[in-house]
């Protein structure tokens, strides 16, 4: 998959497509799912043009790669999480990957369920 800059996250990113904000910072964007699958739904997304994790860990910076692992604990932090929660990143075809800018989810708030059925 190629970085396509008008992906629905670039716009979101530039501002010409607003999101319900619960965390940002100089690296990472994260906001509520318009489309929730579950009673929480967040989306986690790094500020740099990556395709996906392996794209990510390839070219993003050490400071990049920290500062979006440690948002998801700080993320669930502020969403005052505390039953627990699933994180999830769909790469490529057959990972059902729909846009292709890296993105975490964070699914909470009740049973998420199986992992894979």
């Amino acid at each position: 998959m190629k970085y396509n800059k008008n992906n629905i996250f670039a716009k979101i990113l530039r501002g010409e497509i607003s999101c319900k904000k619960v965390y940002e910072n100089k690296y990472v964007l994260a906001f509520y799912d318009i489309n929730p699958k579950k009673k929480i739904h967040v989306l986690v997304i790094p500020k740099g043009e990556y395709v996906d994790l392996d794209h990510f860990h390839q070219e993003a910076t050490e400071q990049e790669i920290i500062e979006f692992n440690k948002s998801i604990t700080h993320i669930v932090k502020i969403l005052k999480i505390k039953d627990g929660y699933r994180t999830i990143s769909n790469i490529g075809q057959n990972g059902e990957q729909e846009v292709a800018h890296l993105h975490f989810h964070i699914f909470a708030g009740e049973k998420i369920g199986r992992i894979v059925s």
